[in-house]
């Protein structure tokens, strides 16, 4: 396991950043989704 992880350290990062940049592009459609609905119920409100 040492060796495979000595030998592909630059795959090993970039896969660890892609599942970074992933989990923040899901928080921000699930927030934009959110926000969407607030302003929905805002405006039926008013």
């Amino acid at each position: 396991m040492l060796e495979f992880m000595s030998q592909n350290q630059m795959y090993i990062v970039l896969a660890i950043v892609l599942l970074v940049w992933m989990g923040i592009v899901a928080y921000l459609l699930r927030l934009d989704r959110k926000v969407k609905d607030l302003e929905r119920t805002m405006k039926k409100e008013s």
